[in-house]
């Protein structure tokens, strides 16, 4: 790893934090979210494209782990509902009470998708094609989700009920 690479990687760990935070939702699980996909990158650093900018490839690479974590913990709760185990739930703690605001709570009704292109849009400041290249979507996909996502924050900050798309079968 040249130098450069090394002091831009170290530039972007807090922005990979904040967003494996607003995904996770958890402090504990972004922290090992961010720590994995470091992982994954350094041990794909030989083989990663040069041209490609580090920025957009380290947010593709923790999304595609969040979401692969997502899947396997999905299929662990099959598994413990198959045999019967029930997980007690957490009390929350004081932190995740005090991080309970409107705006975040609004924010958490999101879909997956549409906090991770808010996210990198508005937060992180990508372009449409270094969000479209970071989730692996096309480039109308992030701006149709981006646009749905803000409706809805908007509707919500209004006091207006988000309202289910629905659709009509024949």
């Amino acid at each position: 790893m040249d130098e450069l690479d090394e002091d831009r990687l170290h530039e972007l760990i807090p922005r990979l934090r904040q967003f494996a935070r607003a995904l996770s939702r958890d402090a504990a699980n972004a922290d090992d979210l961010v720590q994995a996909t470091l992982e994954r990158a350094l041990r794909a650093w030989s083989s990663r494209n040069r041209e490609s900018a580090l920025q957009s490839w380290l947010f593709s690479i923790l999304y595609r782990q969040f979401v692969d974590e997502q899947r396997r913990a999905k299929r662990w709760r099959r598994v413990l509902d198959v045999v019967g185990v029930t997980e007690e739930p957490l009390a929350p703690s004081a932190e995740r009470v005090n991080e309970g605001r409107a705006a975040l709570a609004a924010f958490a009704g999101l879909s997956t998708e549409q906090r991770a292109i808010l996210l990198l849009v508005s937060v992180e400041g990508f372009s449409y094609r270094e969000t479209a290249d970071a989730l692996g979507v096309p480039i109308g996909t992030v701006m149709s989700r981006l646009s749905r996502a803000r409706e809805k924050l908007r509707r919500i900050a209004e006091g207006c009920a988000p309202t289910p798309a629905l659709r009509i079968l024949k």
